[in-house]
């Protein structure tokens, strides 16, 4: 999600704690005894007033976690860190006062790819940071718009990147080369009477599809890569979804997703493989803007931005309960 700032007011730094908060119900009007989450503590809580704003999540092979810090909603450079599974953070990557570091991903050979958002056209785009490398620019992408999600494919070959402005999926080579437009067209676009136009927002490359959500039109959507890796029917897998950010899946084999409703929402709903949704967090549980989950084994991880005070930007974690997945009510 992209949201301008000009000015936040400094708060007090944050550091890393493991704080039990309770625990949402499993569905609006459910059984409170099985919530989907449980367990939920905040992972680590961050300086909201220094830039530490999560916007992304990769979980990597060790644990920890790579993410985007957003830096703009308190006039700060952006950066990209990873942080241990008991919290300690290290920046990989330092951005431009101005600038946004979106979405990011991992490649087999461990390569952390992620977007730039810019007015700067010699920044914008799509980028790389080889292990034990220094970052370069794979592609550059339209400086008037908003390179956000950000998914690679199996083989490790296409990188495929949201543009929440322009409505358009970009294919990159994570070889390096110009950008290619993979897709466009209304089920991408943004709401034109929306306050904060975003169309679509985060992408997902998971058993031989596409899947982006669209933040204004909140809608999950399905597309499958076709045997020459043009793109193929457009399918709505769940269309109630306001505010949605991005998403995770419960494994690679399943097609159950974790939504990220971003504020004003503030919730993580569940969405099935039919298109049914539960709640599985709320306000309640402590959710400050969330931006984005991530799921490592039986754990949720969420990313919240904290755009609102008191700026309470953290990462937390939860448990998986497998069987409310398919007890709960559903809508």
């Amino acid at each position: 999600m992209r949201l301008r700032f000009t000015h936040a007011a400094a708060i007090p730094a944050l550091a890393a704690v493991l704080v039990s908060i309770p625990s949402a119900s499993a569905a609006t009007g459910g059984d409170r005894t099985q919530p989907v989450i449980t367990q939920v503590k905040t992972a680590a809580a961050f300086d909201f007033a220094s830039g530490d704003s999560p916007e992304n999540i990769t979980v990597n092979p060790d644990g920890s976690l790579t993410v985007s810090m957003l830096g703009v909603p308190a006039n700060k450079p952006p950066k990209l860190v990873r942080i241990t599974s008991s919290g300690q953070s290290t920046t990989l990557v330092g951005g431009h006062q101005g600038d946004q570091i979106t979405g990011n991903t991992r490649g087999s050979d461990g390569t952390v790819y992620y977007n730039v958002d810019s007015d700067d056209a010699s920044r914008a785009g799509t980028w790389k940071l080889p292990p034990h490398g220094h970052p370069r620019r794979l592609a550059a992408l339209p400086a008037d718009g908003l390179p956000n999600g950000l998914a690679i494919d199996p083989a490790g070959r296409t990188l495929y990147t949201a543009d929440s402005v322009n409505g358009t999926v970009w294919a990159v080579p994570a070889s390096g080369g110009p950008a290619r437009l993979w897709l466009t067209g209304p089920e991408l676009a943004p709401d034109p009477e929306a306050p904060l136009k975003l169309g679509v927002n985060g992408v997902r490359f998971h058993k031989g599809a596409v899947w982006v959500s669209n933040f204004n039109q909140g809608t999950l959507l399905r597309i499958p890569v076709t045997a020459h890796g043009t793109p193929g029917p457009v399918h709505t897998v769940a269309d109630d979804l306001p505010d949605f950010d991005d998403f995770t899946f419960l494994n690679n084999r399943s097609d159950t997703v974790f939504a990220a409703q971003n504020d004003p929402t503030d919730r993580v709903s569940v969405v099935h493989p039919d298109g049914t949704t539960q709640t599985a967090l709320t306000v309640d549980d402590g959710l400050a803007s969330p931006t984005t989950t991530a799921v490592r084994g039986n754990q949720l991880f969420i990313a919240n931005a904290g755009f609102n005070a008191p700026h309470d930007a953290k990462l937390q974690r939860g448990t998986i309960n497998l069987d409310a997945l398919t007890s709960a009510p559903r809508t």
